[in-house]
């Protein structure tokens, strides 16, 4: 900025100090837009890092199926989008012949199918706190590469039999006690055993993925048993003897699977990184939305910045009048008042970014979420406010600078 401009500053701060009210308010609005915005991108980058992190945990020869096309593929086979309609309220396309056949594959070493069972825990006689009950199959620990912490998971030899192995805040919520071995509760009419606790899993916020903290893990022969085999699956999971097959299997599986549903891709066999785009691909489509709703609240910004400065326009006539009689051109008369409307717009941006950084702060401190700060949606932010300010002030300084002098100092 040009040192002539140092004056237009200086006016432009003590028209703003003469008017606190009206600037307070007007500034409000583009504090609001701008902690929206820049706390939902944090929070949402700082997700997508949690995400990529638990992904990351289970390993890369992780292969997940799960019904519904999530992957929009050409004639070749080749990916080229993602459907992302097609995480949300699916039914279940897979069956238990699917179990038979994936784990059959040439070349799978584990194969683990999950599924969710509704109803209501007892303990000693009494409903208990809701918990997610997961039917899966005796692989589970080394599917997902999570030790158990106490007791055991059950296997071959007890696969069949009413036991139960839970998650840490699932031991809370039912027995209030980290170690509840041996305990026992009520589900559908039978008696299950505590046999083992698993260690803490690491989990990320607003994942499509459940928290296995706080479920309890049935065998998968005993979810389809109380049932009478209506438990939907919700996804296999599927290990490869070695990493360098993961691409083999995962083509092998699509194959054999297209076969057993008579050609229809009404499945996904998803590996690692691509389970990581499908829910990066709907957050961001979140973090889109809600931005541009959050973004409503710099456009009413930018229309109060537009009318403080019209009212300052006709407020301040006779001195518009002055200035041009005493030689004042229409540019320096247009640029004190857009300097006035941005130095309202970046003073509300600049504050809009420190609050967005406490918000940050907070958020990590109180919650699971973790967001992440980028110095490009810091910059984006403020350059936005400034726009704000220069495109909403342009008009009432267009307004200010045609004034007629006579005319002006004549205003009452």
């Amino acid at each position: 900025m040009t040192l002539p401009h140092r004056h237009d500053i200086n006016l432009a701060i003590r028209a703003i100090r003469a008017s606190k009210g009206r600037s307070f308010l007007t500034v409000l609005g583009i504090v609001i837009g701008i902690v929206a915005v820049v706390s939902i991108v944090d929070i949402s980058q700082g997700v997508k890092q949690q995400v990529s992190g638990q992904i990351n945990e289970l390993g890369k020869n992780l292969i997940t199926i799960r019904p519904g096309q999530l992957l929009d593929k050409n004639g070749a086979g080749i990916v080229t989008g993602l459907n992302l309609l097609s995480p949300f309220g699916n039914v279940s396309t897979l069956t238990q012949g699917d179990v038979q056949t994936v784990s059959s594959t040439y070349g799978v070493k584990d194969s683990v199918p999950l599924t969710t069972v509704s109803g209501q825990i007892t303990v000693d006689g009494q409903p208990s706190a809701s918990a997610l009950v997961i039917g899966a199959g005796d692989q589970l620990p080394a599917a997902l590469n999570q030790s158990i912490a106490y007791g055991s998971f059950f296997d071959s030899t007890n696969d069949t039999t009413n036991v139960a192995v839970i998650g840490q805040q699932a031991a809370l919520s039912l027995f209030d006690e980290d170690i509840p071995l041996g305990h026992q509760f009520s589900f559908h009419g039978q008696q299950f055993i505590v046999l083992g606790i698993f260690n803490q899993f690491d989990t990320a916020p607003l994942s499509l993925n459940a928290n296995f903290n706080q479920a309890i893990f049935i065998p998968y022969q005993v979810s389809e048993q109380i049932t009478n085999n209506a438990a939907p699956i919700d996804e296999i999971l599927v290990k490869p003897n070695n990493l360098k097959q993961v691409d083999t299997v995962a083509a092998a599986l699509n194959k054999n699977l297209l076969n057993s549903h008579g050609g229809q891709q009404d499945f996904s066999v998803l590996k690692q990184n691509q389970s990581l785009a499908v829910t990066s691909s709907v957050l961001n489509s979140l973090t889109v939305l809600i931005s541009v709703i959050a973004g409503i609240s710099l456009l009413v910004g930018g229309v109060g910045i537009m009318n403080v400065t019209l009212v300052s326009v006709t407020d301040r006539t006779r001195e518009i009048g002055i200035r041009k009689a005493i030689g004042a051109t229409n540019r320096q008369i247009l640029d004190q008042f857009v300097i006035e409307a941005m130095v309202m717009s970046i003073t509300g941006g600049i504050i809009g970014v420190i609050f967005s950084l406490i918000v940050d702060y907070v958020l990590r401190v109180t919650t699971s979420l973790e967001p992440v700060i980028t110095w490009q949606i810091i910059v984006i932010a403020t350059g936005v406010s400034l726009l704000v300010g220069i495109v909403f002030g342009a008009l009432p300084a267009f307004q200010a600078a045609r004034k007629d002098p006579i005319d002006a100092l004549r205003y009452e």
